[in-house]
């Protein structure tokens, strides 16, 4: 029970990997806020005994009420962990040839998202004695992946920035970089014969990674167990990307 006492904000927690780390935090005594657009939230919240709100990560006001809403039920925030993204419904396109407006849609949430939500829970977490945040990045951040790799790029980088200008508050932030994960969002983007291929020729686990071997690693990043680790990005990949 490592986070008993605790109140932790999942985004995009209503399905996939998301949904794994909410139950997972409430199965060790958080106090959970499931934060997602998708109602079935509500189902998660009521199965865990958290919160659901209903929150836009790319809209400040709606990131706002959600922290708040956190605040009001719980009485602050002490983790928050950055999931939400357009990935289950995104379109497939090239940087010199994506709409423009759709472009700046999936950033704001698989980007910029973080960041507000950061900004809406860190006042909290400071005033609670500091906390943790964990973003979600991916291994499409050191391979091409289009502006979704780009995105993840971008997180990494907000990990880092965020990790100082928060230590001082207390707060460690710090990133998990998936490889291919076996959830529904990933099958309807990624054709079953390309995830084979991948698996074939590029993952020395040859396997697809799953929502549950994300869960020990953001446990253990969220968890006093972390202590002085921050700014920093863990590849939990199946060993599909090695970096220096």
């Amino acid at each position: 029970m490592r986070f008993e006492g605790k109140v932790a904000v999942v985004t995009g927690a209503a399905g996939g990997i998301g949904e794994a780390y909410a139950r997972a935090l409430a199965a060790e005594g958080a106090s959970v806020v499931v934060a997602d657009l998708s109602e079935r939230g509500q189902e998660v919240a009521d199965d865990i005994k958290g919160l659901y709100v209903r929150t836009d990560v790319s809209d400040p006001e709606s990131v706002q009420a959600m922290a708040d809403a956190a605040t009001e039920r719980f009485g602050g925030i002490d983790h928050l962990v950055n999931n939400a993204a357009i990935f289950g419904t995104m379109k497939l396109d090239f940087l010199f040839t994506v709409d423009w407006d759709y472009y700046k849609k999936f950033m704001a949430v698989n980007m910029d998202g973080a960041l507000l939500c950061a900004r809406a829970c860190h006042p909290s977490m400071q005033e609670r004695g500091g906390g943790a945040i964990v973003n979600q990045s991916s291994t499409a951040a050191w391979q091409y992946s289009g502006f979704y790799g780009l995105a993840k790029v971008g997180v990494n980088g907000l990990t880092q920035q965020l990790a100082h200008e928060l230590g001082s508050m207390n707060i460690r932030v710090n990133a998990i970089a998936p490889g291919p994960i076996d959830t529904e969002a990933n099958r309807t983007v990624v054709p079953g014969n390309m995830s084979q291929k991948i698996v074939r020729d590029k993952m020395a686990l040859k396997r697809m990674g799953t929502p549950e071997d994300l869960v020990g690693m953001c446990l253990f990043l969220l968890s006093s167990d972390a202590a002085w680790i921050t700014g920093q990005i863990f590849n939990v990949d199946g060993g599909e990307v090695f970096r220096s």
